[in-house]
């Protein structure tokens, strides 16, 4: 049987809270029971919000929590070469454009959209004169996918799945996401390209993570076929709800782990309470 490889990947953008620490438990008990590896990843690419206080919180709540995890720990701002040379073959291949447009007119064009259903943002590159003048302007862009490019590339895109423990096959369906940003001028590289290539590279066979990700597989999936990426199996679990039914999140400064260990709550406590006895 191939190896069992999964991984947590945390961004230090908050403290960890319970819904982070069932993700965590989840891919780690996987990784036991199956006599696999488990990686911890630091995703730090967003350099306006990662702070390293929240990534040493990290390693210390994991600790705590009574989980190990092998090292060097792969930090995404120390690999930007990896995603250079994925986002260049994007563009060699003809599958990528720079877009001028800011979130501001792209937000106001999907408040317009009929019926109040916003769909996602597809666009095409600019005339090269027009890009040019952009260009010497120093207007700042986003590196977008061409999901029309991408389509003529591989013949269509209909006929790509990928495996979810909980759905089977599931037929990707990656114009959920519309043209996604792949990286911006700033930064290098954005979310789901940076995904795709730390999974490849670090050879993680199953991905474990929260049910809010389950749409992001849709255009992750379309990314591994363009890149000859292998795909991992998916397992996207329910996600935490505190009391007022309103699942855990760092923007509502849910009650964070170390808090909780503050309180006198024990990690073996924590543990049972979701489920991880």
């Amino acid at each position: 049987m191939p190896p069992f490889v999964t991984r947590f990947a945390p961004s230090p953008t908050g403290y960890l809270h319970r819904g982070h620490a069932y993700s965590a438990l989840a891919a780690y008990s996987a990784a036991q029971a199956a006599g696999g590896r488990f990686l911890l990843r630091i995703e730090d690419i967003d350099v306006t919000r990662c702070r390293p206080e929240y990534e040493a919180a990290i390693h210390e709540d994991l600790a705590w929590l009574g989980l190990t995890w092998e090292t060097p720990v792969r930090r995404q701002s120390e690999h930007l070469g990896d995603y250079e040379a994925a986002l260049d073959r994007l563009r060699a291949d003809g599958l990528a454009y720079r877009c001028f447009r800011t979130r501001r007119e792209i937000a106001t064009e999907a408040q317009s959209a009929p019926h109040g259903l916003p769909l996602p943002f597809t666009g095409a590159p600019l005339a090269p004169k027009e890009e040019a003048a952009r260009l010497a302007e120093g207007r700042p862009f986003a590196w977008r996918l061409s999901l029309a490019a991408a389509r003529e590339r591989l013949g269509g895109i209909g006929a790509l799945t990928f495996h979810d423990q909980v759905r089977g096959e599931v037929l990707a369906d990656p114009s959920l996401a519309g043209d996604i940003v792949l990286a911006r001028k700033d930064v290098g590289v954005a979310y789901h390209l940076a995904v795709v290539v730390d999974d490849a590279l670090q050879g993680v066979t199953e991905v474990i993570r929260g049910e809010d990700l389950f749409e992001a597989t849709h255009i992750q999936r379309l990314l591994q076929a363009l890149l000859d990426l292998p795909t991992p199996t998916y397992r996207h679990h329910p996600l935490l709800v505190g009391p007022d039914g309103r699942r855990y999140a760092k923007r509502d400064k849910a009650q964070a782990l170390r808090e909780i260990r503050a309180s006198g709550v024990t990690a073996r406590q924590l543990r049972q309470e979701l489920g991880f006895g």
